[in-house]
């Protein structure tokens, strides 16, 4: 049996820094569970620009909750804010929008299997699962002094 997660203010927003790890210069994830076991990953994705995310295609189920802002996908006509739930299902392709009006977004994400990113013609342009989290969240505490290891507190 595996060990049990608790991560104490898991929803405090506006907690450490550093335990957000940057994709860009706006948009970070806070990991709260990285399950390279079975193949899942929980985090809080954080975006502090309105504006288009990505275009991507799931290979697996998605579950969102919205915490702060609003969000939506170009494909739906729903807006996700705060306290929404939304679920994505396996093999669908969107494009995550952050509305001009909204000066931070942040949304809780059970990602199970990976997601290509597309063009608008479905070319793939990259690719993001647990794994590749895993190794961009211990890059980040490597590189700020935390070391590698303290990713593991969130490994399974």
């Amino acid at each position: 049996m595996m060990d049990d997660i608790f991560i104490g203010g898991a929803l405090d927003l506006d907690t450490d820094e550093r335990h957000w790890i940057p994709q860009s210069d706006d948009v970070a994830f806070k990991p709260l569970v990285l399950s390279v076991s079975q193949g899942y990953y929980v985090n809080i994705l954080r975006v502090r620009a309105s504006g288009i995310l990505s275009r991507h295609r799931h290979n697996g189920p998605v579950h969102a909750l919205t915490l702060r802002g609003k969000w939506h996908y170009l494909e739906h006509d729903w807006v996700a804010t705060a306290g929404d739930y939304a679920f994505e299902p396996p093999g669908e392709t969107h494009t995550l929008v952050v509305p001009e009006d909204v000066t931070e977004m942040a949304t809780l994400f059970h990602v199970t299997g990976g997601y290509v990113y597309v063009d608008p013609y479905g070319k793939p342009l990259g690719y993001e699962d647990v794994f590749t989290k895993l190794e961009n969240v211990r890059q980040h505490y490597e590189r700020i002094g935390l070391g590698a290891s303290y990713a593991d507190r969130f490994l399974r």
